[in-house]
């Protein structure tokens, strides 16, 4: 058997090894159009600012070593331009040379990727304008940053590869600029909980512009001008976009595969396409969101290294299936964590699903052992049937290992109140003894137990200040003073049970604290005194965090990047 892969980084260099771990006698030849095979995407940002000093450890294999270890042909700079199925050939190009030659195939799999997208605006080309994806992309970067030694930077677009490319140029001294045209960064998140971020990136010195469609790239003297919708101009020593990925499908398109979202190829389950005999995995495929069994683009490692695997299983004979992707993702911001699985809130509406929510704030590991820190936590679930949708976490340390229990039991099928049922590692280094999934998990219960009713942050605003509600603050005067929501009297919880009769029974009470526990306690008190009560889910804490990025938005560009 001979099998031919176009592109050898995640998903087309895992199949080609696990084909020879099931195959020891079949012919592998891989085409790579970039010089570096197996390559680390997700590393390539931290060499930029020199966090990773060796460019070698970039590539987690070479060709050489590829074929010392797999006898696997590595072909490096070496783009396939056409398909032929009805004659099994792939039609290929030699980079280096120029020369054009065939090559047969019992089985191919494509794992093509995708490729940065490209607004269709004046400038692209520009020589200070640079992209991200390669090996060769990051020296380039890399290369211009050591000799021309950049004052300000642009980075267009607040996904992953942006953030984590602001981040490394901030970390060089630069001025950055984030420009993103959604109003918020890292679309993953709800805008609730990406505040948390943009105060982080703000108190780091990035200025955010949100909001903003780019019109165009235009040189400049020394520099670079970027034009924004509605006259804005900045203007920097440097810019990088990373405004998203697009599938790098137009090859398969040119064979008459099948195609989808974006143009993204389609597969089944094991990975096969509509033509028989080829296979493709990656970012270049569409596949099933396994909450909500809609079909989505999901760019990811994780996911392309998974279906590598089962597409060379089924080559060589098997039956595996690839379940669908989870979107779990995480990211280091600065000294932050941030991590997501499943579907959020948007995601949610968009799709008609009837979903509710709840927020905590609890610390990393034990608050009576040094050095914990406090998590925001997001956890979303369908009502009625409370079947979990998805999670999201701004923290730091144990950040990650609290999404991933998330992720697995999302996998696991279990109902959001089965959280706090889950046997996890406790010691006061690590955990509390009431992991933050299980606190979570017991807020959920007591919802469906009808022990707690929650409002949350945009319907503050719009409570009655007539007098027909009680809105109740139960934190201490200290707390109250410092920042309070306009209307709420405060009779700290400690002192609930001996001023009740202060409140007017037959009124709803809606109650708020810091972050959302001293209220609860507060709202079972008043709810066994007859009282029918609404805790503040998230706090205080989350509100004013929230007030005050709006506020931020609001505010000019601080750098002196703006052309009038």
């Amino acid at each position: 058997m001979k099998v031919v892969i176009i592109g050898g980084v995640a998903g087309g260099a895992t199949a080609a090894a696990r084909i020879r771990r099931l195959d020891e006698n079949a012919e592998v030849v891989v085409f790579e159009r970039s010089g570096h095979v197996s390559y680390a995407n997700c590393g390539l940002p931290y060499y930029i600012s020199g966090v990773i000093a060796d460019s070698k450890a970039l590539t987690l294999q070479t060709p050489e070593s590829f074929w010392r270890r797999f006898r696997i042909d590595m072909k490096v700079r070496h783009e396939v331009v056409d398909i032929h199925p009805d004659k099994k050939i792939v039609v290929v190009k030699n980079l280096n040379t120029g020369e054009i030659f065939e090559e047969d195939y019992d089985k191919l799999l494509i794992s093509t990727g995708a490729k940065p997208t490209q607004p269709d605006v004046p400038g692209m080309g520009l020589d200070k304008l640079f992209k991200l994806r390669t090996v060769e992309d990051t020296l380039q970067i890399h290369e211009f940053v050591e000799k021309n030694k950049p004052k300000s930077a642009i980075v267009a677009g607040g996904g992953f590869i942006g953030m984590e490319v602001a981040e490394n140029l901030c970390d060089l001294g630069m001025q950055v600029t984030i420009v993103q045209r959604p109003k918020q960064l890292l679309n993953p998140l709800d805008y609730d909980m990406a505040t948390f971020v943009h105060t982080k990136m703000r108190s780091k010195g990035i200025n955010l512009m949100l909001g903003e469609a780019v019109e165009g790239f235009y040189e400049d003297g020394d520099g670079i001008k970027i034009s924004l919708k509605g006259g804005k101009c900045l203007k920097a020593d440097m810019v990088v976009l990373a405004i998203g990925v697009t599938p790098d499908t137009h090859l398969s398109k040119k064979a008459g595969l099948k195609l989808g979202i974006k143009d993204s190829i389609l597969v089944n389950d094991k990975m096969e396409t509509s033509i028989t005999d080829i296979y493709a995995v990656g970012d270049a495929v569409q596949v099933k969101h396994c909450v909500t069994d809609e079909n989505v683009l999901i760019p990811l490692a994780g996911p392309a290294n998974k279906q590598g695997r089962i597409a060379a299983d089924n080559i060589c004979g098997g039956n595996s299936k690839y379940l669908g992707s989870q979107g779990s993702s995480i990211i280091k911001v600065f000294d932050m964590t941030v991590a997501t699985t499943g579907i959020n809130e948007k995601t949610a509406k968009k799709l008609g699903i009837d979903c509710d929510k709840v927020f905590l704030s609890p610390m990393s590991h034990a608050s009576y052992y040094p050095g914990g820190k406090i998590m925001t936590m997001k956890v979303l679930f369908e009502k009625e049937t409370y079947k979990l949708l998805g999670a999201q976490i701004v923290g730091f340390e144990g950040t990650d290992k609290r999404i991933d229990v998330i992720a697995t039991a999302i996998h696991a099928g279990l109902k959001a109140y089965e959280l706090k049922d889950l046997d996890l590692a406790y010691a006061p280094h690590y955990s509390s003894a009431k992991d933050p999934v299980n606190m979570a998990g017991f807020m959920i219960e007591n919802i469906s137990n009808g022990l707690l009713k929650q409002f949350f942050w945009d319907e503050v605003d719009n409570l009655p200040r007539d007098g027909s509600v009680i809105l109740l603050d139960a934190r201490t005067p200290g707390e109250y003073a410092r920042g309070h929501f306009d209307g709420f009297i405060n009779i700290p919880v400690d002192e609930l049970r001996d001023r009740i009769g202060e409140l007017e029974k037959g009124k709803t009470v809606y109650v708020n604290c810091q972050s959302g526990l001293r209220s609860y306690i507060a709202c079972r008190i008043l709810s066994q005194n007859g009282f029918d009560c609404y805790n503040f889910s998230g706090g205080f804490r989350l509100y004013e965090t929230i007030m005050k990025d709006s506020v931020a938005a609001e505010v000019s560009i601080p750098c002196g990047m703006e052309i009038k």
